[in-house]
């Protein structure tokens, strides 16, 4: 019930148990969060990383879907497996370079330049 975004509540107890599930979620994800934390003062960060991640994934899939483009066309494109694509569209951790080719194959280009000085 609570994975729908448009869910039809039949009475005020089926809200109620909606609104509690949520709190035990939130409250779950926090606890997590705070004793992981405690062993490595690094995890929000990388909480933080992931959502960005994430985030990124829903534009770039945006994008494939926008010029009805399959995982698979894109997967071949990038000479490639699904899975791979399927795991950077998931918010994946993956290279760089994986990331660049993905966007070749879509049409666009990294939004980010090399940050290393050019050789001249």
């Amino acid at each position: 019930m609570c994975g729908y975004r448009h869910y039809r509540f039949d009475s005020v107890e089926e809200i109620a148990l909606a609104i509690y599930l949520l709190s035990m979620a939130k409250n779950f994800r926090d606890q997590i969060v705070a004793e992981r934390t405690a062993r490595n003062p690094a995890f929000p960060r990388l909480v933080e990383e992931a959502a960005w991640r994430r985030k990124v994934a829903r534009k770039l899939v945006a994008l494939r879907e926008k010029q009805h483009l399959t995982q698979t066309m894109v997967a071949a494109t990038m000479r490639t497996s699904a899975s791979v694509v399927s795991k950077l569209e998931a918010g994946g951790d993956v290279k760089v370079s994986t990331l660049q080719r993905y966007c070749a194959a879509i049409g666009m280009s990294v939004p980010f330049q090399d940050p290393r000085p050019s050789r001249r």
